[in-house]
């Protein structure tokens, strides 16, 4: 019983850092986004990332960046990737607004 409290609590504290993240329109984040080497330019929206091994996630850009534990951004929220980060993204998707 404790267990299933203190995930629903961290879930809950993952959502409600999700949504203070966002901000109220939907505008791309400026700048680039480097996913295993790979640019992508003023991204928006959800990325996969490796199936099989961690990705390496180097964020240029003006916004923080979400790993999730599933595809599509399924799943829970695994850890931020904020501006001006590089590090290993252990999860299988991203999504950055």
């Amino acid at each position: 019983m404790m267990r299933r409290t203190a995930r629903l609590l961290g879930a809950c504290a993952a959502a409600a850092m999700l949504a203070l993240a966002t901000p109220g329109t939907a505008q791309a984040a400026q700048g680039i986004l480097f996913i295993d080497g790979a640019p992508n330019r003023d991204p928006s929206g959800c990325f996969p990332l490796g199936d099989f091994a961690p990705s390496q996630v180097s964020n240029y850009t003006s916004g923080t960046a979400w790993v999730w534990t599933g595809p599509n951004c399924g799943g829970e929220v695994v850890h931020p990737i904020f501006a001006g980060q590089v590090t290993i993204a252990h999860g299988r998707s991203l999504y950055i607004e």
